[in-house]
């Protein structure tokens, strides 16, 4: 198990590098996160729901997502209160200081989903949450020391040197443990080094001097790190602006962002400038396409959206003659209304939308999570996504739909005027055939790159990288000294 000094250390992806690397040795290899807080879920093919690093990890293993692989992921829906998944489906909402004592009573779901997995593989890799050293939140913990306790699987702790002060958070994290808890850690790793390693020898020899543990590698910074999806909206980065790319597209980033991973194959797209505006930015005049993203807080983000001003600079360039594409919440804003009278979402409000698409959306169940294969409507150009949300939308403009799915339904809805366009459908640029369609239809030039390789690629270096720089032998025979003889 992976455990971090703290949030952001880098341990998703060790974990996505250290599945595709011991893959590649031949092993069956599965990962596991107990739980997660992340609003960038991906839909399994047992009909749930995990958080998109698990799903990336999976793909790492060259196996199908499971439910099992993430049995409880926690999906923000306030500063103080999340929605929770359990092995794929809603289980309730809570606020963070009354989810502690429902703990315990999720712990069982944890060690099930864990078992499942261990008795069909050679070795899990499991990532924790946050940090290892919360001790104030141990007593009913289930996603470090209280999971590594119950689940007897040994831990090596993982700190970041980039952020400063690594070897007083992995000596202070022994510090502030309970004894048995500490002797749960064989090993450390400490991540995303620059420069010269050799400079940093001494402070990984002091760190195994003042703790006792294994010291199992000084890994250096992975720079393509940003072609493989974020786990976090903290983690979504602006990038290189590409001044000279003819298509501009807008991305208003709002605090309830949700499956902001659709956005990554636009990102690398030659011809596409891709913004992602924060607080205070204004959408740019001479921007092609606006995107709305998905929201885990649809009515909350739309009050966002409308103390920026961006619902006056999203109309304002609708006008002009710009395009604006809603994706599932983004969706649900470009209609006349949005109406969640369960409060499903927050407090049961009812409020008006941007008005750009003659639709309504009232929020209610059941939650819809499935993949979804069917076509374009405009072009016939085939797509394989995903649907991932809560609500129903009716209204005129749902009579010109989007897309015409394999089942026979529709979804979608256009403007008279064809420049404003919503949809359910996750996953429109990931597809390759439909990136390069959506593309065309706004007049860029698509390139002919592969988002799916590149995203292989990349895990094969990710890989390579960490057999280079990790103990990969240490960690296979700490995992085996727990396993018992017969591992």
């Amino acid at each position: 198990m992976l455990q971090g000094t703290g949030s952001s250390v880098g341990k998703s992806l060790l974990v996505a590098g250290l599945c595709r690397a011991l893959t590649r040795q031949g092993l069956r290899v599965r990962p596991f996160k107990p739980q997660n807080m992340s609003n960038n879920a991906a839909v399994t093919a047992d009909g749930g729901e995990i958080g998109r690093a698990q799903a990336l990890q999976a793909l790492a293993c060259g196996v199908t997502p499971s439910v099992h692989m993430n049995p409880v992921l926690l999906k923000p829906q306030s500063e103080v209160g999340s929605q929770i998944i359990v092995q794929g489906q809603v289980w309730g909402q809570a606020r963070a200081r009354d989810y502690q004592s429902l703990k315990p009573k999720l712990l069982p779901h944890v060690l099930e989903s864990f078992a499942r997995l261990r008795a069909d593989c050679d070795i899990v890799i499991v990532e924790g949450a946050g940090s290892a050293s919360e001790v104030n939140l141990r007593r009913n913990d289930i996603a470090n020391m209280g999971f590594a306790c119950a689940a007897g699987v040994p831990v090596v702790l993982v700190g970041d040197i980039d952020r400063g002060g690594v070897i007083a958070s992995l000596v202070g994290t022994q510090a502030v443990l309970d004894p048995a808890d500490a002797a749960l850690i064989g090993g450390f790793i400490v991540n995303r080094m620059r420069g010269d390693a050799t400079l940093f020898a001494d402070g990984m020899a002091l760190i195994a001097a003042r703790t006792g543990w294994t010291p199992l590698g000084l890994v250096p910074f992975f720079e393509d790190a940003h072609r493989l999806p974020a786990e976090d909206a903290a983690d979504l980065a602006t990038g290189t602006r590409r001044l000279d790319a003819p298509f501009r597209i807008a991305v208003p980033v709002l605090p309830g962002i949700a499956n902001f991973d659709d956005l990554d194959p636009l990102r690398a797209e030659p011809a596409v400038d891709l913004r992602l505006l924060r607080h205070g930015e204004p959408i740019p005049a001479d921007c092609d396409l606006v995107i709305l993203p998905g929201s885990k807080t649809t009515i909350a983000d739309l009050a966002v959206l409308r103390a920026c001003g961006w619902d006056s600079d999203i109309v304002a360039h609708v006008r002009r003659g710009g395009h604006v594409l809603g994706l599932c919440g983004g969706y649900q804003m470009l209609g006349r209304s949005i109406a969640d009278p369960e409060g499903i979402e927050g407090p049961p409000a009812s409020v008006a939308g941007l008005g750009l698409l003659d639709v309504a959306t009232a929020l209610r169940g059941p939650k819809q999570l499935r993949a979804v294969s069917g076509m374009t409507v405009d072009d016939l150009t085939p797509l394989h996504g995903y649907e991932m949300h809560m609500g129903v939308t009716t209204g005129a403009d749902t009579a010109r739909p989007v897309v015409r799915l394999s089942d026979g339904r529709v979804d979608g809805a256009r403007s008279r005027s064809g420049r404003a366009i919503g949809s359910y459908i996750h996953g429109f640029f990931t597809d390759d055939a439909q990136r390069s369609a959506w593309l065309a239809r706004f007049g860029a030039a698509p390139s002919t790159r592969r988002h799916s390789c590149e995203v292989e690629s990349t895990l094969d270096e990710l890989a390579a990288h960490l057999a280079r720089h990790c103990d990969v032998a240490g960690l296979m025979a700490l995992a085996a000294s727990a396993a018992g003889p017969s591992a």
